[in-house]
Order: C-alpha cells, then structure tokens, then sequence
C-alpha cells in the first residue's frame, strides 16, 4: 500500500537566557554592602506535543518561524529576572521530527506526549552567585545563554480520513482537485487512477480532514481481480466514504446499478466496510442530461437512509454541503490507532561532562556541552570574569587535556564560537 507522507519546514527559535547583573548593596551608614545581583530569567523553549484533535500539518504550512520569550535580565536587590514563556506548538499524533541531517528529534504518537525541540538558554548567574569567604565582593557575572535555533522537518505519515469512490470517470480526481491542493492528473480515460491521490481539505470554520481519490473499482475487486486488494485496503482504513456517482450516465452505465456494484465488493472484501459511514455525491449536474436523474437517486438514498448531495465538481455547485456534512460525520466518527515508527537515524545523547580535544589544521578545538556553555556565558570583556572561567576550566582538566594532545603555549584554541591563545594558568 502506498504511503502518504505530509511534510513541512519550520524554524524554531528558543529564548534567549537574561544576563545576571553586578550589583552591590548600597545604604545609608552601610559603607560595605555586599553583592545583591540578581539572576537572569531562563529562556522559554519551543515544545512541540501531539494533540488527537489534530490530524493534518495544514497550520505549519501558512506559518513557518516560531520565537520564544527571552528571560529577563536580573536586577540590584537580589531580584531574579523572569523566565521567559515557553511555545507549546501542537501537531497530529504520529508526527516526526528530523533536523537537516536527516536525525530524527522526536516521534510523536500518544495524545499528550511532549517534546522539547528548543531547549531555552540558562540565565546568567548575578554576582551574588560567586561571592565566598575568601572572594566576598565579586565584580562579575555571567552572560544569559544564547539559546537553540533549528530549522526542522515535520513528517506526518497521513490516514486519509475519507476515500473517494466510485468507477472511473465519475470525477473523483476532479472533485479532489476542487476541494484540495491535490493535483491529479485527469482526463476522460478508459482506465483509472492506480494510485490514491491525496488532498488535505480545510473549512472555513477551522477544522479539516485528509482525503484521498482512492483507485476505481471493477468487478471481482474483493477477490484481487484488477486492482483489487490495493484498492480495498486503501478504503478499509477511511473513517468515512464518499461514493460517487456519474449522475450524467457519460459511460453509459446506471448509477444505482454502480452504487450497488461498489457496496457489494465492499461487503465481500470485509462485511465491517458495509457499516462505514458512508455519503453520497451525484456528479455531473452541470450537464442537462443529469437532472433527469437526481430525484431517482435521490429518492433511493433515501430508503437506504444515506445521505445524498447533488454536486458539480467541474463548476463546485453543491461542494460545501457535502464537505461540511463530511465533517460532521468525521467528529463521530473512530479513528484508526496510530502505530510508532522508527527510523534508524537517531540522534545519540551526549554526555553533557564530557570533553574532547582535536587537532583541526592549526587549531585546538575543544568540545564539551557543558564547557561550551560556560564559555558563551562569559562575559570576555570583564578582567575578572575571564580569570574566574580560567580557573574553572583548569578544575575540570581542559588544560590537562590540551597538554596531553600535545597543545604549545600560543597555540590557537577555539571553545564553541570563541577562539584564543592558549597559555597556561
């Protein structure tokens, strides 16, 4: 069975964390106040969360940039700055989530499971984070962590929500033409489609629901005769039918006799597809020759307690009311069990403490989550800020590892974005 895949770009932008502030208590006949700079707010991060109300990715094709709050800055008097609001931005269950490389970043298939996509960026500790017995006045402080950006592809494997059926040439890809962005091919063939076209229909009203031009049928079709079970597992996982039918009778065949064709090789093939809510369209009214047909059909729906919507697919008369009783129908109606499926590319988790030294031409880079972050949250034009992360990184052996790689004193060495000359503390 074909797959149908709905795909879209976004970028995601978190927060950026707020800067801590240098700051000192100042007041009246208290000479020596000591340090009272605030913390920065953290920043908000871009999740994403599958949401069962959803079931297309036909918002994220209108709208593509997603930026989070940044943290607040800290303030004098202890006072931390706010952190910034998250972005919760919903998807269908059953999406997919790769970055540019092709990793998969998240695969979302329970209603309410979450993903942080954008972690938000730290906020920068206040100098009343670094004062101790021996340092009691500290005149730094750090630097609200740059946050992550990404540009990312979500993947939705699609369950159409609807199947068109009916013979050939009775406009069913000319109805999925109308009603969505699909574009198939279509012209008065002897033969047809034999591959769904898929179309995502949105209503003016906000909701919308996957479609698919399923490939006609012919008799013997429960028993593999044509396209035969291709056709018939397409159908068997539709919420809803539309059937239609050819009321113009162009191929010279009676549209009760095809209505009663269809239904009785879905009966074969699976007595439950009989009980699926089913619509009928009667194609084709822009042309004289079926108006004398509609109240006929019209009157044996009727019996058969189907609901049944006179349309033209070529001008749309009639489209609306059959699409919103289709959705009306879609809101009752169960749904197909979503299943987990993994990719072999993932991302592989990093120890955030763990530090690396290559050589790269003339350079010594240095890796490590953790270090990289407490580089970018230096604030390199404070004295005291750059011999406060010298020595930090000297505990946690930077320098060790550089000398046992062979660094010399002056060799270039870059952490992150930064790049200095090495010299030993």
């Amino acid at each position: 069975m074909s797959s149908f895949i709905d795909e879209v770009r976004i970028f995601v932008k978190a927060g950026d964390g707020g800067n801590g502030v240098t700051s000192f208590f100042r007041a009246k006949y208290i000479p020596k106040g000591g340090p009272d700079g605030g913390d920065g707010g953290r920043g908000g991060s871009v999740i994403l969360q599958a949401d069962e109300g959803l079931r297309t990715l036909m918002d994220f094709h209108y709208h593509r940039h997603f930026t989070a709050k940044r943290g607040q800055h800290g303030q004098g008097s202890n006072k931390h700055g706010a952190n910034g609001a998250d972005i919760i931005l919903k998807v269908p269950p059953g999406t997919v989530v790769k970055d540019d490389e092709g990793n998969i970043l998240a695969d979302l298939t329970e209603p309410g499971e979450r993903e942080v996509i954008a972690r938000g960026g730290m906020g920068g500790r206040g100098n009343a984070r670094f004062a101790t017995p021996t340092r009691r006045s500290p005149s730094f402080a750090e630097k609200g962590e740059p946050a992550e950006e990404r540009w990312i592809t979500l993947e939705l494997k699609l369950l159409a929500d609807v199947g068109l059926v009916g013979f050939p040439n009775v406009g069913k890809s000319t109805l999925i033409s109308r009603i969505s962005a699909a574009k198939p091919k279509i012209a008065d063939y002897p033969f047809t489609t034999l591959i769904p076209n898929l179309g995502v229909v949105g209503l003016p009203d906000g909701r919308d629901f996957i479609v698919a031009d399923i490939p006609g049928i012919i008799e013997g079709a429960h028993a593999g005769k044509g396209l035969g079970y291709d056709f018939l597992r397409h159908v068997e996982r539709t919420a809803v039918i539309i059937h239609i039918l050819d009321l113009a009778t162009l191929e010279g065949r009676n549209p009760l006799e095809d209505f009663e064709a269809i239904n009785r090789e879905l009966r074969l093939y699976n007595p439950e597809l009989a009980a699926r809510p089913q619509v009928v369209a009667g194609n084709k009214i822009d042309i004289p020759d079926a108006l004398e047909n509609i109240r006929m059909v019209e009157e044996y729906m009727a019996e058969k307690d189907v609901p049944f919507f006179a349309i033209s697919a070529a001008v749309g008369t009639g489209i609306d009311r059959l699409l919103y009783a289709v959705a009306d129908i879609l809101d009752k109606a169960e749904r197909a069990p979503i299943k987990k499926e993994k990719a072999a590319v993932t991302v592989e988790e990093r120890d955030p403490n763990e530090i690396t030294v290559t050589r790269e031409n003339d350079v010594w880079v240095v890796r490590g989550i953790n270090l990289e972050r407490m580089v970018i949250m230096t604030d390199f034009e404070n004295e005291y800020a750059v011999v406060h992360l010298q020595k930090r990184m000297k505990s946690i052996g930077v320098e060790d590892k550089l000398v046992k790689a062979g660094a010399q004193e002056g060799d270039s060495v870059r952490i992150g974005g930064m790049e200095f000359q090495y010299y030993p503390f």
